[in-house]
């Protein structure tokens, strides 16, 4: 049986596994994700092959450089001490606030610019929060966060506005606001430099003080997991069957179990380490309260951004924004909107930053901070020309800036060589983009 791929009006076309010789090799190589070709998961894992031998390798390098580096500095690390429980929760810990600000500059790279204030945009939204939950005005430590949050929203609306109603270009406008909030911050902090917060003075500080250094009982740990990997098992096998029953695309039943799997695999595996005693005098255990909420970040920004009409619209936007306006997206809506949500998710990073210092001052470096941001999500996936990238990207972006800066802290050298090998990696992610971009043209030319 042969079809010329045409089909006469109200006739249904058959599905691919109607035709035992299609090459989903070949048709991945048009870049098609493997999820819509492939029947089995056999076949998913030949179309995702092909996909990378074609450039598009995903988060395959990202991957691959995580198991690098922790490979390297736990051989070279003093005692091998790496990927002991204690330094893996550390690491967790000093990666957050580079996979929020990752994650919150993705916005932006998705469109193809870049956001160069978000460093100081993380250090308002910490301040704001420190100085409302003082004992005068004693905030609730929820208001006080949603106040930093909105702070730094309203920050992203005024630089998405100068950029998309004035055709200011993001670069100059966003220097303009890295020079601006560092001057505001300092204003703000005033001559004492700095405003604390610790966990004994105040139910409110104590909230904020324990998002990292505050951690959930063991027991609960599991049962929420138990509880969250059958949610979401439940949700994805559900969703991938409805889709098959109405006749529509949906992944291979064992990519679907595959998926879970790793979901259920891996947070027992990161509920397990933080169960590990990891106190030298004290016993400290437990899972801590910044972990979930990075997880609680992600999850919210992949489904909005995979899962939404606006997501699909900032991709569209990305890609080619003329095209998109021709089709009727709101171009002006979108960029401004993701400007927002970038300096809203920094001003997250900014109160787990908090969290982490035991307050803010002014030695903040928000430069370092950005370039740790964009350097986290070009590491990750997230292309600097626009149209592709993933919340995910950020957070394996982040963990590779983080193992970097502490393995190099475990080993005892200076800042300097953490610049330096924090600048080889992105520029290494960056000719993996350009080159995946490359041989994608030239397949497209090829195929024209």
């Amino acid at each position: 049986m042969t079809w010329d791929g045409g089909a006469a009006d109200g006739e249904i076309p058959p599905p691919v596994d109607a035709f035992p010789e299609l090459d989903v090799t070949a048709a991945a190589d048009t870049a098609i994700p493997p999820g819509i070709v492939a029947q089995t998961l056999g076949q998913y894992v030949s179309a995702w092959l092909a996909r990378i031998r074609g450039g598009d390798a995903g988060v395959l390098p990202v991957a691959i450089a995580l198991v690098a580096v922790a490979a390297l500095f736990t051989v070279l690390s003093p005692g091998n001490v790496f990927l002991s429980a204690g330094n893996l929760v550390n690491l967790f810990d000093q990666s957050a606030v580079f996979i929020v600000l990752a994650m919150g500059e993705g916005f932006v790279l998705l469109l193809g610019e870049i956001d160069l204030s978000i460093g100081y945009v993380a250090a308002i939204g910490g301040i704001v929060t420190a100085n409302l939950i003082q004992a005068d005005p004693d905030w609730p430590w929820w208001a006080a966060m949603a106040a930093g949050l909105l702070a730094c929203a309203v920050i992203g609306a005024i630089h998405g506005t100068l950029i998309t109603r004035l055709r200011m270009p993001a670069f100059v406008v966003t220097l303009a606001g890295y020079l601006i909030w560092f001057g505001v911050m300092l204003v703000i902090l005033g001559n004492a430099g700095g405003v604390g917060i610790t966990s004994a003075l105040s139910t409110n500080q104590q909230a904020i003080y324990g998002i990292v250094y505050s951690y959930i009982d063991p027991t609960l740990a599991w049962a929420a997991l138990i509880v969250i990997a059958g949610v979401l098992g439940t949700i994805m096998w559900r969703r991938d069957a409805g889709r098959r029953r109405s006749g529509l695309v949906a992944p291979p039943r064992g990519l679907t179990v595959a998926k879970i799997v790793v979901v259920a695999v891996a947070g027992g595996a990161v509920v397990a380490i933080c169960d590990l005693d990891r106190g030298r005098y004290l016993p400290v255990v437990g899972v801590p309260w910044v972990v979930p909420l990075v997880l609680l970040v992600l999850a919210i920004w992949t489904i909005l951004l995979e899962r939404t009409s606006f997501g699909r619209h900032m991709y569209a936007v990305g890609g080619n924004a003329e095209a998109a306006r021709r089709a009727g997206i709101d171009v002006v809506r979108v960029r401004t909107v993701a400007f927002i949500l970038c300096s809203a998710t920094s001003g997250l990073a900014g109160i787990i930053y908090c969290s982490q210092l035991g307050g803010m001052n002014t030695n903040i470096n928000g430069g370092q901070l950005v370039l740790y941001a964009v350097a986290a999500a070009v590491i990750g996936g997230t292309s600097l020309f626009g149209g592709r990238g993933r919340a995910l990207h950020g957070l394996l972006g982040g963990l590779v800036i983080g193992a970097i800066y502490n393995g190099l802290y475990l080993l005892g050298l200076p800042i300097q060589w953490q610049l330096i090998i924090t600048g080889l990696v992105l520029l290494a992610a960056v000719s993996v983009d350009s080159f995946s971009r490359g041989r994608s043209g030239s397949a497209s030319q090829a195929r024209a």
